[in-house]
Order: C-alpha cells, then sequence, then structure tokens
C-alpha cells in the first residue's frame, strides 16, 4: 500500500495529485494559459512567479480532496525535467521540503515519463510497445520493451511538433494555443499549398520541424507582400497534414520495425483529433493496439507524474535532498540523478 502525492509544474501549469495504492484521489490543476495567451507563447519568468504563488493552494485543494493529511503521504513525488528550469525550481522545493518534514521518499519523475503513464488510467501496457510522445517541447518515438524501460529510437532534430503550432498558429493570426485552432480550421480546408517535409525519404526516424515552420512564415509574409488573400483554412490543412504525416508514417514504421504490440500517444499533441484518427487507421489489419489517452491526460498534469511514482516507489527509485531539476533530462536517464 502507497499513498503518493505528485507535483507537476515543469511549465504552465500547477499541479498537485495524490493517488492511493493506485486509484486517483485528487488531482488538482492550476492554469496559466489566460495570463500567458497575451504574449503569444509562455513567458518563463511569470511562470514561475504563478508557480510559487499558486503551489500552496494546490496542495491544499489536493489534500481537501482526498480527505488525508501531509503525515498520512508516503512518498513525495516530482517533476524533476525537462521543462522550464525556473518552473521545474518551484515544484522541486516544494517536494524536498515535504519530504525533508516528513521524513518520506523523494521521488523524481520524467515528465514525458509521466505523458507516457497517463496511459494507464484508461488501458493496460502490453510490451514491447512504441510510445509516440509530441508535446510543445517535445517530439519523441520511445520504444519500452518493459516497465520503465526507455529506449529514445526516433526524435527531433530541431523544434517540438507543438512549439511549430503555436507560431503557425500565430502568423495566421490564430490564438495560443495553436493546437486547437489549426486542427479546428484544418477540417475546413484543402491540402492546396507545397509545403516541404523535412527528412522525407531520408530513411530515419527522427523528425525536423524547423523547416517547415519557416516555410510557413515565409509563404504567408510573401503572399501578404503580394496582396494575395492567405486562406487560413487552406493554410491550416496543408500545413497539418505534412506536420501529422510525418508523425504517422515515421511511428508506423517504428511500430513494424520493432514489432510492437502495442502504440500508446502521450503529450499536448496527443488531444489533436487528425491524429487519433489517423493513427487508429494506419493500425488497423495490423494487430497493433492503440492506447489514446483521454483529453484531461493530454495536458500537463500531476496524476500522470503520481502514476510513474508508484512504479518507481515499488522499485524503491529514491533521490537524496541534494536533487536538482534537469531542464534537458532525457528519458533514457531516468534513473540518474547526477
Amino acid at each position: 500500500m502507497s499513498k503518493i502525492l505528485a507535483i507537476e509544474s515543469s511549465c504552465d501549469e500547477t499541479a498537485v495529485a495524490i493517488t492511493d495504492n493506485g486509484k486517483l484521489l485528487a488531482n488538482v490543476v492550476s492554469s496559466q494559459v489566460a495570463v500567458h495567451v497575451k504574449y503569444g507563447g509562455v513567458m518563463p519568468e511569470i511562470a514561475s512567479r504563478l508557480h510559487t504563488e499558486n503551489i500552496t493552494v494546490c496542495l491544499k485543494e489536493a489534500l481537501d480532496q482526498s480527505h488525508l493529511r501531509l503525515e498520512d503521504i508516503d512518498a513525495f513525488a516530482v517533476t524533476r525535467g525537462p521543462g522550464l528550469i525556473g518552473c521545474l525550481h518551484v515544484g522541486m522545493q516544494a517536494a524536498k521540503t515535504l519530504a525533508m518534514l516528513f521524513h518520506k521518499p523523494l521521488i523524481p519523475v520524467h515528465h514525458l515519463a509521466g505523458h507516457i503513464y497517463a496511459n494507464e488510467y484508461v488501458g493496460q501496457f502490453a510490451f514491447p510497445l512504441l510510445c509516440v510522445v509530441v508535446s510543445g517541447g517535445n517530439t519523441e518515438l520511445v520504444l519500452m520493451r518493459g516497465d520503465l524501460d526507455f529506449e529514445i529510437v526516433g526524435e527531433t532534430k530541431d523544434d517540438a511538433v507543438g512549439e511549430c503550432y503555436d507560431k503557425v498558429a500565430r502568423v495566421l493570426g490564430l490564438p495560443y494555443p495553436g493546437g486547437l485552432p489549426i486542427d479546428q480550421h484544418a477540417k475546413l480546408g484543402q491540402h492546396s499549398y507545397k509545403l516541404p517535409e523535412p527528412l522525407a525519404g531520408k530513411g530515419t526516424l527522427d523528425f525536423s520541424y524547423s523547416g517547415l515552420k519557416t516555410s510557413v512564415i515565409n509563404l504567408v509574409n510573401s503572399l501578404k507582400m503580394k496582396g494575395e488573400e492567405v486562406n487560413v483554412n487552406d493554410m491550416a490543412r496543408s500545413f497539418q497534414d505534412v506536420a501529422i504525416g510525418m508523425i504517422l508514417d515515421k511511428a508506423t514504421k517504428a511500430a513494424l520495425t520493432y514489432g510492437v504490440k502495442q502504440v500508446v500517444l502521450a503529450g499536448g499533441v496527443s488531444a489533436n483529433s487528425y491524429l487519433r484518427a489517423q493513427m487508429k487507421q494506419r493500425l488497423e489489419g495490423t494487430g497493433i493496439d492503440l492506447i489514446i489517452p483521454p483529453l484531461w491526460c493530454t495536458t500537463d498534469n500531476a496524476a500522470m507524474i503520481a502514476k510513474v511514482a508508484e512504479h518507481l516507489y515499488r522499485e524503491k527509485v529514491f533521490a537524496p535532498l541534494t536533487l536538482g531539476v534537469d531542464p534537458n533530462w532525457r528519458i533514457s536517464d531516468f534513473r540518474h540523478f547526477d
């Protein structure tokens, strides 16, 4: 039996969750999107300050929801990375303080592992499996041959797909975050703009989104300079076909190459309706199972951190109170804290 209190503060959501032997008792999330929207993206300094203001409020609310006291908690888990360094520090200091005061283990959790294991709230993992991790800061294909066994088999060489969505949305005059509005406009448009497919035909499972992003920005600016109207729906469709198409092609290739039993989607971009529908279609008839996370699991939350922490608690993967954050922590190194 284990009661885990988990803290997530890697970007612009302050979150605290509590689980009891796998049962989710509380999942509190304070989002900062309304604050950052006017900047068209997350402002790290502002995000850190808001985490400092929100962390104790979220902590109290989670305890109230779970009907537990801090003395009842068996271990404190926290997102160590990757993420924005100032934001990570707020959650880390809170978790370390609690672990020290109540003499309980401190469990460092990798943010992307959290997104992956959030799928356990809706399905059971079947190994080997392929994790398609797509978010504002990450685009990776992660092979899991067993529990807590992560091998990166493909990753972006520059921008993440979610970041690309936000930049394209901005140049098209669409609101931040850009994922949902582009997805919505794409459903109304046609693929009428020619855009590059970086690394296509190169035989690699890696991604590149910088060239695609730059091409859209240059094309939109060029059309405006010529006095020509940009068809937002068509541009959104053309962009999404290429951006998501790269993920579909490489994920399908990796799944078949490694002979996986299951594919799981993870991260903020896994909320994309086109990705969900097309991934299901790509795997039809292959015998490969697909787990699609519920929408509440696609955005940052602490329930996903608690889910990983349950596994780490059983294996006694604890960290010293000298632990620091690591904004560039790789999922393949999640057991290394130095």
